[in-house]
């Protein structure tokens, strides 16, 4: 399928946001795949045309970061940390039962378009176990969290994230991540974070790591 114009006219805005035109490459892919739900051939084309880099340079990108997908996602990308904080507290086991709930291994799409993904880290080890649906943190999810969860997406529903801005669909959020507003009303609200995180920053400046004690010059 081709690229929209409007999809190649706001490459051209990405650009103009960048000294050097090839720094603008991370956002235009994440913009190919709010259009297309993926990083296309279609896509990776318009990206060196007007990057003028060769398909190669900008493949060569494409596959290094795995936030960038070469097959379609659908609408709900479910990553689950299988590393040692969220696997010890039974992170492998939400992964296992959702390959089995939902019929998929690793990057595979069900046809009802839920991808499913090992995730090495999501950088959220106080909310361990914790898995997200496109990039969406929902903490602290055990394996009948993650069905039911799972279960509210195929009826058409968006459940809350535990904390960040409310759920969007991938090719959505990707829009986002292009560095576009959301103009949807509360697209992009958020609350507070959450009190393991509060926590972590009070022990870190009690202890001289925080940022009010840099602030103060490590007093």
């Amino acid at each position: 399928m081709a690229i929209s114009e409007q999809t190649r006219q706001r490459a051209e805005e990405i650009v103009a946001r960048y000294p050097q035109p090839r720094s603008a490459l991370l956002p235009m892919l994440h913009l190919v795949q709010s259009e297309e739900g993926w990083v296309s051939p279609e896509g990776v084309a318009l990206c060196a045309d007007v990057l003028d880099l060769t398909k190669a340079e900008v493949g060569a990108v494409a596959t290094f970061y795995t936030m960038y997908k070469r097959e379609p996602v659908g609408d709900w990308l479910v990553s689950v940390c299988t590393n040692w904080a969220c696997a010890v507290r039974g992170g492998q086991e939400t992964y296992d039962r959702l390959a089995e709930e939902l019929g998929v291994g690793h990057e595979g799409v069900t046809e009802d378009g839920i991808m499913l993904e090992h995730a090495e880290c999501l950088a959220a080890c106080d909310y361990a176990p914790v898995l997200t649906v496109n990039y969406e943190f929902y903490d602290n999810s055990s394996p009948d969290d993650a069905v039911e969860l799972v279960a509210a997406l195929r009826r058409g529903e968006r459940p809350a994230p535990s904390r960040g801005a409310p759920l969007c669909t991938f090719r959505e959020i990707s829009e986002q991540l292009a560095g576009f507003a959301d103009a949807r009303p509360g697209a992009v609200d958020a609350g507070p974070a959450g009190e393991p995180t509060v926590a972590g920053l009070r022990v870190a400046d009690e202890v001289g790591a925080g940022p009010d004690s840099v602030a103060r010059g490590g007093e």
